[in-house]
């Protein structure tokens, strides 16, 4: 069955108040069988894709007569995907560049300077202190600038005169470019490229990058070949899902494992990482279901009931819910221990702590049940704080760090639990961009009021003005999670701030910069699964 058949339905059923869509993808993946690749079978395909990082290890070998071909590498490698193949390599080489600080000191070259996220003064107007409009004759140079400045911190504020510089022109210029720069320059004003995942930015930057006519063969074949592990855990997750949804029978809830796969990849696409994937979208699995019951299908007393029982979390609890939420219970506690057992024994201290992340959330979800059914609309300051939890992204950073090896430490779990500023931040921009979608599509009557009805309540504002007030706290977060990458000490907690940000990433793309929700309505995000898994595999 080809992608291009899978048709998306029109017929909507409902939750609540709210058009529930089925899966656009129904049990495609179940039964798809993945072309044959070029190479034969796995063993030829591993030896060719050894043979092809022999190759890439060999350009890192010349890049070092060159920081400037250096930078351009780490960056090529990085946007292909295939970084977790040359990580030594790429240490060495950014060791090399800030040892050279002093070459690109003296660089006028605004593109290699950009890419080190280095001050732009340099390339202002002596007179006017304004951006030099000479600036304006190089468009990848802008773009550059434009991506590097939305690494600021929240003390940077001088950086939000290059993104409106770079943003203004970038966006007067954008119909004359030609591709592939065109459509770099379109999806980073949509999403800029430091707040896009690196597997999703590689969805299209492969097609980009075969279309430049200095592209390294062996880079672009490495990067297309690393897909393919993606498909076969699909399928079986795919199967998987079938099997807890049809068992549990929540019609309301949403039948989206084909997008949380997606999500999944953006967050963690490294082969060797398969484990740490597969919890996820699990965990992450039994967390809609849960979100989707309390917001959209059960009474208060329900809610009230299944968090007892969670709480507990034993299954003699399951005769004291509801008795339609019974199969989720117990669904709920057996998955865990699944999870478990995947862990080697010196690492199973860890589900400790995911429990207790999954009980925080449920707490979190009840109170806004319990707002929400009395009709209560909380403060501007207590809604933040209450859904910037709810929002998931807290609960799922130790449900990431789980799976993972011996980066993830007892340290990086003590901290991703104590809810530090890094965290909540992650948290709040998957609530604000959540709302702000909703706000051009609506929600659910049942939900807790939104950020912007909040915000408009309690400021007299219009929906215009709520609308852009979220979005400059927005971007006040990912300031703030900008600001944290660069105190934390990276010895003890790389993992749990690389787990923050890619997460924090993965809901920009979901949510589509603030414009749509691609989960709920996975027709949104039909042909960015299509490119991602069901595009051919082409080799040299």
């Amino acid at each position: 069955m080809a992608a291009s058949n899978v048709a998306v339905p029109v017929a909507l059923a409902t939750a609540g108040d709210r058009p529930l869509e089925p899966s656009v993808w129904g049990d495609f993946f179940v039964t798809y069988t993945p072309p044959t690749s070029p190479l034969g079978s796995k063993e030829h395909m591993r030896k060719r894709v050894n043979h092809l990082k022999g190759e890439v290890r060999r350009m890192f070998e010349v890049s070092k007569t060159s920081a400037a071909d250096a930078v351009k590498l780490v960056g090529t490698v990085e946007r292909l995907g295939v970084e977790h193949y040359f990580r030594e390599e790429i240490d060495a080489a950014l060791s090399r560049i800030r040892d050279e600080e002093l070459v690109f000191g003296s660089s006028d070259d605004l593109h290699i300077v950009a890419l080190r996220f280095y001050v732009f003064d340099k390339f202002r107007d002596d007179g006017t202190g304004a951006f030099s409009v000479n600036l304006c004759s190089s468009p990848r140079a802008l773009l550059s600038l434009y991506n590097a400045a939305h690494m600021a911190t929240p003390e940077e504020t001088a950086l939000d005169e290059a993104i409106a510089f770079a943003r203004r022109h970038l966006e007067a210029m954008k119909s004359e470019l030609r591709s592939p720069l065109a459509e770099l320059v379109s999806r980073a004003l949509g999403i800029p490229l430091p707040r896009i995942g690196r597997r999703l930015e590689t969805m299209y930057y492969v097609a980009e990058y075969e279309q430049d006519e200095g592209h390294d063969a062996a880079l672009l074949e490495l990067a297309r070949l690393v897909r393919l592990l993606h498909l076969k855990e699909l399928s079986e997750l795919c199967l998987w899902w079938r099997d807890i949804y049809d068992d549990c029978k929540l019609s309301y809830a949403r039948d989206r494992m084909v997008e949380m796969y997606f999500w999944a990849c953006g967050v963690v696409h490294e082969d060797e990482k398969s484990r740490s994937r597969i919890i996820f979208v699990k965990t992450f699995a039994l967390i809609s279901l849960t979100d989707d019951t309390y917001d959209v299908h059960a009474t208060l007393e329900d809610c009230q009931k299944f968090t007892k029982a969670i709480q507990r979390w034993h299954e003699s609890a399951a005769s004291t819910v509801p008795e339609y939420l019974r199969t989720l219970y117990l669904r709920t506690l057996r998955r865990f221990k699944e999870c478990e057992d995947m862990l080697e024994p010196n690492e199973k201290y860890r589900m400790c702590y995911v429990i207790e992340a999954y009980k925080k959330i449920i707490e979190f979800y009840l109170k806004e049940a319990t707002l929400a059914h009395q009709n209560y609309k909380p403060s501007f300051k207590e809604h933040v704080d209450m859904t910037s939890v709810s929002s998931g992204l807290p609960m799922l950073v130790p449900v990431l760090l789980m799976g993972l090896g011996h980066v993830a430490t007892k340290e990086a779990f003590e901290w991703a639990l104590s809810l530090p500023d890094m965290v909540l931040a992650s948290g709040e921009v998957g609530r604000f961009l959540n709302d702000l979608a909703s706000y051009t599509v609506g929600k659910n009557k049942k939900d807790v009021a939104s950020t912007l009805e909040c915000y408009m309540e309690e400021y007299g504002a219009t929906g215009e003005e709520a609308f852009a007030a979220v979005t400059r706290m927005n971007e006040l977060a990912w300031r703030r999670i900008n600001r944290a990458c660069m105190e934390l000490d990276p010895a003890l907690l790389r993992a749990a701030q690389s787990a923050v940000v890619d997460l924090t990433r993965s809901m920009e793309f979901i949510y589509l910069g603030g414009k749509k929700d691609a989960y709920t309505f996975g027709s949104n995000l039909k042909d960015h699964v299509t490119s991602l898994f069901l595009k051919p595999v082409s080799t040299v």
